[in-house]
Protein backbone atom coordinates (compact mmCIF):
# COMPACT_ATOMS: atom_id res chain seq x y z
CA UNK A 1 0.00 0.00 0.00
CA UNK A 2 1.28 3.41 -0.97
CA UNK A 3 0.11 6.95 0.48
CA UNK A 4 0.93 10.28 -0.49
CA UNK A 5 0.18 12.80 2.32
CA UNK A 6 0.33 16.00 2.21
CA UNK A 7 -0.38 18.47 5.04
CA UNK A 8 -3.18 20.75 4.55
CA UNK A 9 -5.46 23.99 5.83
CA UNK A 10 -7.80 23.05 3.83
CA UNK A 11 -9.04 20.37 1.30
CA UNK A 12 -11.98 19.07 -0.75
CA UNK A 13 -12.69 17.15 -3.31
CA UNK A 14 -15.61 17.15 -6.35
CA UNK A 15 -17.10 14.67 -9.04
CA UNK A 16 -18.76 17.23 -11.63
CA UNK A 17 -20.10 19.97 -10.25
CA UNK A 18 -20.53 18.62 -6.75
CA UNK A 19 -18.28 18.78 -3.50
CA UNK A 20 -18.50 14.93 -2.06
CA UNK A 21 -15.62 15.92 0.55
CA UNK A 22 -13.97 18.42 2.67
CA UNK A 23 -12.01 18.63 5.70
CA UNK A 24 -10.07 21.81 7.35
CA UNK A 25 -6.61 20.81 9.07
CA UNK A 26 -5.69 17.62 8.82
CA UNK A 27 -4.04 15.51 5.95
CA UNK A 28 -4.80 14.81 2.19
CA UNK A 29 -4.25 10.88 1.80
CA UNK A 30 -3.89 9.81 -1.87
CA UNK A 31 -3.83 5.90 -1.48
CA UNK A 32 -2.72 3.74 -3.63
CA UNK A 33 -3.50 -0.21 -3.25
CA UNK A 34 -1.00 -2.98 -4.42
CA UNK A 35 -2.66 -6.09 -5.66
CA UNK A 36 -1.09 -8.05 -2.64
CA UNK A 37 -2.59 -6.06 0.16
CA UNK A 38 -5.01 -7.17 3.15
CA UNK A 39 -7.01 -5.91 5.69
CA UNK A 40 -4.12 -6.10 8.12
CA UNK A 41 -1.71 -3.76 5.96
CA UNK A 42 -4.64 -1.14 5.49
CA UNK A 43 -4.49 -1.25 9.52
CA UNK A 44 -0.75 -0.80 9.72
CA UNK A 45 -0.75 2.20 7.30
CA UNK A 46 -3.52 4.27 9.24
CA UNK A 47 -2.20 3.59 12.38
CA UNK A 48 1.55 4.62 11.08
CA UNK A 49 -0.45 7.96 9.60
CA UNK A 50 -2.31 8.51 12.62
CA UNK A 51 0.92 8.56 14.94
CA UNK A 52 3.67 10.53 11.98
CA UNK A 53 4.99 13.16 13.97
CA UNK A 54 4.19 15.92 11.49
CA UNK A 55 2.14 18.51 12.78
CA UNK A 56 4.10 21.77 14.42
CA UNK A 57 4.14 22.42 18.51
CA UNK A 58 4.03 25.77 19.95
CA UNK A 59 8.06 25.91 19.24
CA UNK A 60 6.86 25.23 15.93
CA UNK A 61 8.56 22.16 15.53
CA UNK A 62 7.19 19.16 13.69
CA UNK A 63 6.66 16.84 17.37
CA UNK A 64 3.11 16.38 17.21
CA UNK A 65 0.80 13.45 15.84
CA UNK A 66 -2.75 14.12 13.80
CA UNK A 67 -3.93 11.91 16.38
CA UNK A 68 -2.86 15.08 18.93
CA UNK A 69 -3.77 17.74 16.54
CA UNK A 70 -7.53 16.53 16.09
CA UNK A 71 -5.97 16.33 12.04
CA UNK A 72 -8.94 15.50 9.65
CA UNK A 73 -8.10 13.29 6.75
CA UNK A 74 -9.46 13.67 2.84
CA UNK A 75 -8.49 10.44 1.59
CA UNK A 76 -8.67 9.57 -2.39
CA UNK A 77 -8.05 6.25 -3.72
CA UNK A 78 -5.63 6.51 -6.55
CA UNK A 79 -4.77 3.87 -7.96
CA UNK A 80 -1.46 5.47 -10.18
CA UNK A 81 0.46 5.51 -7.29
CA UNK A 82 1.11 1.99 -8.72
CA UNK A 83 2.29 2.76 -12.01
CA UNK A 84 5.00 1.34 -13.42
CA UNK A 85 6.97 3.45 -15.72
CA UNK A 86 10.45 1.79 -16.22
CA UNK A 87 9.86 1.21 -19.98
CA UNK A 88 8.44 2.99 -22.87
CA UNK A 89 5.97 6.22 -22.61
CA UNK A 90 2.69 4.72 -21.60
CA UNK A 91 2.43 3.62 -17.54
CA UNK A 92 1.26 0.43 -16.98
CA UNK A 93 -0.83 -0.47 -14.01
CA UNK A 94 -0.53 -4.01 -13.52
CA UNK A 95 0.53 -3.89 -9.68
CA UNK A 96 -2.19 -1.89 -8.70
CA UNK A 97 -5.66 -3.62 -7.08
CA UNK A 98 -8.01 -4.40 -9.20
CA UNK A 99 -11.70 -2.70 -8.36
CA UNK A 100 -12.98 -5.78 -6.28
CA UNK A 101 -9.77 -5.92 -4.09
CA UNK A 102 -9.24 -2.02 -3.64
CA UNK A 103 -12.40 -0.90 -2.77
CA UNK A 104 -13.01 -2.86 0.20
CA UNK A 105 -9.69 -1.90 1.30
CA UNK A 106 -9.92 1.28 1.01
CA UNK A 107 -13.39 1.17 2.89
CA UNK A 108 -11.29 -0.95 5.37
CA UNK A 109 -8.93 1.64 5.76
CA UNK A 110 -11.07 4.87 6.06
CA UNK A 111 -13.01 2.42 8.68
CA UNK A 112 -9.98 2.22 10.66
CA UNK A 113 -9.55 6.25 10.66
CA UNK A 114 -13.10 5.96 11.72
CA UNK A 115 -12.26 3.87 14.84
CA UNK A 116 -9.09 6.01 15.76
CA UNK A 117 -10.96 8.78 16.01
CA UNK A 118 -10.57 11.19 12.97
CA UNK A 119 -13.45 12.67 11.51
CA UNK A 120 -12.65 11.61 7.50
CA UNK A 121 -13.76 12.41 4.20
CA UNK A 122 -13.88 10.69 1.05
CA UNK A 123 -13.56 10.99 -2.47
CA UNK A 124 -16.04 8.12 -4.93
CA UNK A 125 -14.21 5.20 -5.62
CA UNK A 126 -13.66 4.94 -9.62
CA UNK A 127 -14.85 8.50 -10.27
CA UNK A 128 -12.88 11.07 -12.29
CA UNK A 129 -12.71 13.96 -9.34
CA UNK A 130 -11.24 17.05 -8.77
CA UNK A 131 -9.23 17.53 -5.69
CA UNK A 132 -8.48 21.08 -4.53
CA UNK A 133 -6.04 21.83 -1.16
CA UNK A 134 -3.92 24.60 0.66
CA UNK A 135 -0.74 22.54 1.07
CA UNK A 136 0.51 23.67 4.43
CA UNK A 137 4.55 23.89 4.41
CA UNK A 138 4.11 22.62 1.82
CA UNK A 139 4.77 19.11 3.57
CA UNK A 140 4.15 16.15 1.14
CA UNK A 141 5.39 12.39 2.42
CA UNK A 142 5.79 9.39 0.58
CA UNK A 143 5.00 6.17 2.41
CA UNK A 144 4.78 2.43 1.28
CA UNK A 145 4.09 -0.18 3.60
CA UNK A 146 6.61 -2.51 1.81
CA UNK A 147 9.24 -0.17 3.21
CA UNK A 148 7.87 -0.74 6.87
CA UNK A 149 10.32 -2.01 9.77
CA UNK A 150 8.74 -5.32 10.97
Amino acid sequence: MRALLQRVTHSQVRVGDEVIGAIGRGLTILLGIHSEDTPQIAERMAEKIAQLRIFADTAGKTNLSAAEVGAEMLVISQFTLYADCRRGRRPGFSYAARPEIAEPLYEHFLAVLGRLGFRTARGRFGAEMVVELANEGPFTLYLDSDEFEV
